[in-house]
């Protein structure tokens, strides 16, 4: 077996073991070809790799510190497995991995979906106005798909605990930013502290993706009204959907002015849809709770904070890998002030 050092993993993890490994759950067999980090997450790491003669996804774990119930690929593989048939487009699902020894942490392999992700306002711009609409409109019509899928009729009646599912998600957020804690920010505990006051009530329920946005899907390139994949599901589980619909309004625009941005603000673009177009579109398949998506946009904000906190906790660890590495550790603070601002409104 050909024996180097696979790019972004710790010390000591070869190709030689990731192409037994392969040859033992695919079919094929031979020594992996080029391995590369794809661009994107600051999150978990994502490789694409050759291998007898096919291009592979492998998704597995970041390095080092690694918050509790975070990062869990066999959940991740899991719902990307039961969504394969449903209308919600995602990538087809090969084998997962739950032995550490293999390459130090569980992992799992996919197809390479086709399609291109946005993740800056200068790849935005080229897009017309015709185009930046039809975009739009799939974004969100695919998430309400998401919200319509029925999770007991793809085996995933047991995905979550919907009931209080709100007031534990701020809580769990409380907890990774205090497990991630290097430095006080200012206002963060008081927006965790009015969070829990003014949770609403529990809605509907459904499968939420915890992530949602424009650069966490593959679009069409040469049709950008169709979304070919929906991609980093590893925050999935059975909620209530308005977290997913005020983390993409968080998103669309909540980034703007920030330096070295990691997401597009395609709210902000001449041509763009704003924020209330992305509201409107979703109530034409859902009203239910609508006019409590303020305090939802206040938690998407102060969730993305502690987010990027465990990021810079692992940037001063010398953890991070790849695009991760680009600390936003001074976006925190300004995310905070605007979840603040978000719940005021509310």
């Amino acid at each position: 077996m050909n024996s180097t050092t696979l790019p972004g993993a710790a010390a000591g993890l070869d190709t030689g073991r990731l192409a037994h490994w392969l040859e033992g759950h695919l079919p094929g067999r031979g020594p992996l070809g080029t391995i590369s980090p794809l661009a994107g997450g600051r999150s978990n790491l994502t490789y694409r790799i050759e291998w007898s003669g096919r291009t592979l996804v492998l998704r597995r774990p970041p390095l080092g510190h690694v918050l509790a119930t975070a990062h869990d690929m066999a959940r991740e593989y899991r719902v990307l497995s039961a969504l394969g048939p449903t209308a919600v487009p995602v990538p087809q699902t090969y084998a997962l991995c739950q032995d550490a020894k293999v390459l130090g942490a569980p992992f799992y392999v996919m197809a390479l979906a086709e399609g291109t992700t946005y993740r800056s306002d200068a790849e935005l711009a080229p897009l017309g106005p015709a185009s930046a609409l039809g975009t739009t409109h799939a974004l969100v019509d695919t998430l309400a798909r998401l919200h319509a899928v029925d999770p007991a009729r793809v085996g995933l009646g047991d995905f979550g605990r919907p009931e209080g599912f709100m007031a534990r998600q701020v809580r769990r957020w409380r907890r990774q930013w205090d497990a991630s804690r290097t430095r006080e920010v200012a206002g963060a505990d008081q927006l965790s502290d009015r969070l829990v006051a003014s949770c609403p009530d529990a809605g509907r329920s459904a499968l939420v993706h915890g992530d949602y946005k424009l650069d966490n899907v593959l679009v069409d390139r040469a049709d950008p009204g169709r979304i070919t994949a929906v991609l980093d599901w590893e925050m999935s589980t059975l909620g209530d959907p308005l977290a997913d619909l005020g983390m993409l309004c968080m998103y669309w625009d909540g980034f703007a002015g920030i330096d070295r941005s990691p997401v597009a603000s395609p709210g902000t673009l001449p041509g763009w849809p704003g924020r209330d177009a992305l509201v409107e579109r979703y109530a034409a398949h859902s009203t239910a709770g609508l006019e409590r998506l303020d305090w939802y946009i206040a938690f998407a904000f102060y969730k993305l904070a502690a987010i990027l906190e465990g990021i810079h906790c692992r940037t001063v660890q010398g953890l991070s890998v790849g695009e991760e590495s680009a600390d936003l550790s001074g976006a925190v603070a300004l995310l905070v002030a605007r979840g603040h601002a978000a719940l005021d409104q509310a």
